[in-house]
């Protein structure tokens, strides 16, 4: 698909809304413009949602690793023993 587009006075540029729908784009999602020997490229940023872990939430995973290490040197001591 193909749009001639027009670039305002302060640099903007609209997509029409078949490109938008044709790429599956919404309103705040992310573009990476990048300059390419054929002209300039206009591709969808990948962004993922970042968790921010409370200290309750770090502690959790501070036993589950030192459950995991016991468990591992416990199968290690039964291994050694044989």
């Amino acid at each position: 698909m193909k749009a001639t587009l027009t670039i305002s006075s302060r640099g903007l540029v609209t997509l029409p809304a078949k490109l938008r729908q044709a790429m599956g784009l919404k309103a705040d999602d992310l573009l990476i413009a990048e300059t390419t020997p054929e002209g300039l490229l206009l591709r969808p940023a990948v962004t993922l949602p970042v968790e921010m872990y409370s200290d309750k939430r770090i502690r959790e995973f501070d036993a589950a690793e030192a459950e995991a290490a016991e468990a591992l040197a416990r199968k290690r001591r039964k291994k050694a023993a044989r």
